[in-house]
């Protein structure tokens, strides 16, 4: 069943029912699916349209009476994980997903818990996901809802009750694959991708029978082994990989993992997928030349792909960053719109990826149309007339081989965080994020199947005491802030700067207002026009997740949910968040409607424990070998440099650090293993775990150092 024409019909539908209304209560069907942006009531999907504009034109909260919005209820997760999640809301009933793959069911009006849903993921999963045990929600099609968790199954629950319907693995669960995306469903497939470039997979997307969860295709986004087998558009891509890192039993899998974002044109019968960074990162070991440098496109990674929904089939692609070797991704928002350019009606396709360049291009053909930097970069000097960027040689460290600070970093200049587009004010909101890394080629790399990072650099390489010149210039790049970017001029109408630099994803309303979080504990409200802040509410926390509203007997109500985590959360350098108000992390869902009353708890005490770490005597060799190692196998989730977090364990705090005995047991033999934290005994040995304690205790007493000259200083200041 094709769904071109049905937006017709079911236009005319919703208009015989009253186009003011909650839609009846009923399954969701193509129909339904189609025409969302009809339905002002419910949230039915991820970006609540095909399109994944994320605008609403419910305007009960608007400009003049957003100063009345008060808290209406509110819900505490079970884990104090990041959260990422957009809610859907169907028929008066609020379900959303938290950290662990968990689900939960509300009554969207009053909050009463009506069931919630433990996928049992092993804790061990954690150390596969590269940025925290987030999830992003859920979709919807029938009775059902689906689930993607984090260990790589997709989950089918009815929507009443939350008994499992069905249940599919995706993916080889002996790899570190896992799935953090929300899914989405085109008449009756279930589409959903993965992610794991960061460990040694090859990426993909495939769609689900939802009756019974059979799969019915497969579409790769990278050459491997398939042979004359390949599709063609496989054998198109593998011209532009060079060694033999696909192929043979060391393949190590290429990347290109689909986590996150997709779009559907039901009109062009087109989905669009954005495709993840190469595995391992540096392309000089991923695609090597006959130098060793790095060398060709390595399609399809860092695209936006076109494919047919019913059959898998390749249409068309457009490659935002060819080469890639700094993980910029192109797995971040698409956004679909109409909108004159030049004087010509134009169907266009939006993106801000990683790199930094906002792309305008033409949905049904994949032609380039424009782009413009939409924060500072380095890595590119240009764009040219058909779309390649023109590359700057001094950052191409796969080709240099020497270390470079590069703009963006891999965070990017936007990452995950949903974009919102208001078609009355043409433009685009944008979570935007500026923060440099300096890359240092890892030398003699080799994958590890088991543990660790497998990006072919040295994430330790800004390992240096606090208070030297390239930390600190690094840090000096760090900031986020709301972008309100105008897609045709190709030029910012207005931004505002937040406290923090990981800030929420967004939602614009027709009561011109866009709703954001922030890392700075505040959720608030703009003006969609001007950008002026409306309204804000104290949240206690962190909110990364985007907002969404809905409404419930004809009253409008604005959710989000709220909680610290993910990639920066979780690696954030601890200089910075001493700038900062350290920020914890309290898992909780926010409803909002006009005249809440609602209160939230006080506020609990906060602040960071001095450091207090056994002193160091271990040798400069050994201290050094605990650098490599922690590098490798410890940083992604517990900082580089050990700076620690405020959401996973600092491990310069860390009890188990004066204890060789317990912190053996813990990293080596796996005792923390239900909590997230795996044994490395398959990488590591007993010899160098001990090695990154003994780095780890160097680094807590440089650091305690600094934390006494800061206490001086201070006190001098008064």
């Amino acid at each position: 069943m094709k769904l071109r024409g049905f937006a017709m019909a079911a236009t005319l539908l919703l208009a015989a029912c009253g186009d003011s209304g909650d839609v009846a209560e009923g399954g969701i069907d193509a129909m339904r699916l189609v025409d969302a942006g009809e339905d002002s009531a419910n949230w039915i999907s991820h970006g609540r349209t095909y399109s994944e504009q994320r605008f609403s034109p419910l305007d009960q909260v608007n400009r003049d009476s957003v100063g009345d919005l008060g808290l209406a209820w509110f819900a505490d997760m079970d884990t104090a994980r990041g959260q990422e999640a957009t809610p859907l809301v169907m028929d008066g009933k609020l379900y959303v997903t938290s950290a662990w793959s968990k689900v939960f069911a509300f009554d969207a009006a009053t909050g009463e818990p009506l069931w919630s849903y433990d996928p049992q993921v092993p804790g061990e999963t954690g150390v596969k996901a590269c940025c925290d045990v987030v999830n992003r929600g859920l979709a919807a099609w029938g009775d059902h809802l689906f689930l993607g968790t984090l260990d790589g199954r997709l989950v089918a629950l009815d929507r009443d009750t939350g008994e499992v319907a069905w249940e599919k693995v995706t993916v080889d669960q002996t790899k570190s694959y896992t799935i953090t995306g929300a899914p989405r469903v085109i008449d009756g497939k279930v589409l959903i991708g993965s992610g794991g470039a960061e460990f040694g997979v090859r990426g993909y997307i495939a769609a689900y029978d939802a009756e019974d969860g059979e799969e019915l295709w497969r579409f790769y986004t990278v050459p491997g082994n398939d042979g004359d087998d390949a599709p063609e558009y496989l054998k198109a891509a593998a011209e532009t990989w060079s060694g033999d890192a696909l192929s043979g039993e060391d393949s190590i899998g290429g990347g290109g993992t689909v986590w996150d974002s997709m779009a559907y044109d039901p009109d062009l019968d087109l989905l669009y997928i954005g495709v993840g960074n190469g595995s391992p990162w540096n392309r000089a070991y991923r695609s090597p030349g006959p130098d060793g440098t790095g060398e060709g496109d390595n399609l399809y990674l860092s695209s936006i792909v076109a494919i047919r929904p019913d059959t898998g089939e390749y249409v068309w692609h457009y490659q935002t960053t060819p080469g890639e070797t700094w993980d910029y991704t192109a797995t971040q928002h698409i956004v679909l719109a109409d909108m004159e350019i030049d004087g010509r009606e134009r169907q266009v396709l939006m993106q801000a990826p990683k790199n930094g360049y906002f792309y305008v291009l033409d949905r049904a053909t994949g032609e380039f149309i424009s782009a413009e930097p939409y924060i500072p970069l380095n890595w590119s000097t240009g764009m040219t007339d058909d779309g390649r960027p023109i590359m700057n040689p001094e950052t191409r460290i796969d080709v240099t081989g020497q270390p470079a600070i590069v703009m963006p970093g891999p965070l990017g200049g936007h990452n995950w965080h949903p974009m919102a587009y208001h078609p009355g004010e043409n433009l685009v909101y944008i979570p935007a994020f500026e923060a440099a890394m300096l890359y240092k080629p890892e030398a003699n790399w080799k994958p590890d199947r088991a543990r660790g990072f497998n990006i072919g650099f040295d994430i330790g390489a800004g390992d240096l005491p606090p208070d030297l010149g390239i930390r600190r210039e690094i840090l000096g790049t760090i900031k986020g802030k709301l972008v309100a970017w105008d897609p045709v001029a190709q030029e910012p109408r207005w931004e505002v700067e937040h406290p923090g630099p990981w800030n929420g994803g967004l939602l614009a309303t027709g009561g011109g207002l866009v709703f954001q979080g922030n890392s700075g504990s505040e959720f608030s409200a703009y003006d969609a026009k001007t950008g002026d802040k409306l309204w804000s509410f104290p949240a206690q926390t962190g909110i990364v997740a985007p907002p969404m509203t809905y409404t419930v007997n004809g009253e409008q109500y604005v959710a989000v949910l709220a909680g610290w985590g993910g990639a920066f959360a979780i690696t954030a350098d601890g200089e910075l968040i001493d700038q900062m108000k350290p920020v914890r992390n309290i898992s909780r869902l926010l409803v909002f409607k006009l005249g809440g009353e609602e209160q939230l708890p006080d506020e609990p005490d906060f602040a960071l424990a001095p450091l207090d770490p056994p002193l160091s005597k271990a040798s400069a060799q050994t201290i050094e070998l605990g650098r490599e190692k922690y590098a490798r196998y410890c940083a992604v989730c517990h900082a580089p440099a050990a700076v620690g977090s405020t959401e996973l364990p600092d491990l310069r705090r860390s009890g188990a650090l004066e204890n060789r005995s317990t912190w053996l047991q813990i990293v080596h033999g796996g005792a923390l293993q239900d909590n997230g934290m795996a044994s490395f005994s398959q990488s590591l040995s007993e010899d160098e775990v001990e090695a990154i304690r003994q780095y780890v205790i160097k680094r807590a007493n440089e650091d305690k150092e600094m934390e006494l000259e800061r206490a001086k200083t201070r006190v001098a200041a008064r």
